[in-house]
């Protein structure tokens, strides 16, 4: 039996609120209430593999504030719990620039975890 949700679009300030028919076997039938292609594509992401970016801090060695963190792409919600134990894992030394990659394939997601700003 098919399985209808409800999503509100978070691409721009008019917030549709778009329907998705889930089929058994986890597929999209149909899709309504959106006005434009935007929000049927982050439905279409959104209904069957949910992604969030995710930013946090880091300590580094020998510095007094934290460094700033996030993933270089959306990782899949399911993930973020495990992402953020090997982020706050991380054992960090000066000096890191804004861009640079402090994490290779965060949680075995593929995505890389870089600094958002630089400490020397």
């Amino acid at each position: 039996m098919a399985e209808t949700r409800s999503f509100t679009c978070v691409n721009c300030p008019l917030g549709c609120v778009i329907d998705v028919q889930l089929e058994d076997d986890g597929t999209i039938g149909s899709i309504t209430g959106h006005t434009c292609k935007l929000g049927e594509d982050y439905v279409r992401q959104e209904a069957v593999d949910p992604r969030r970016n995710v930013s946090s801090f880091v300590c580094v060695e020998g510095c007094l504030e934290p460094l700033s963190v996030k993933t270089a792409a959306p990782i899949p919600k399911a993930k973020i719990r495990e992402v953020m134990e090997v982020v706050r894992a991380l054992k960090l030394h000066p000096p890191i620039q804004a861009g640079d990659t402090v994490l290779e394939n965060a949680a075995g997601t593929g995505i890389a975890i870089v600094a958002t700003k630089s400490l020397d």
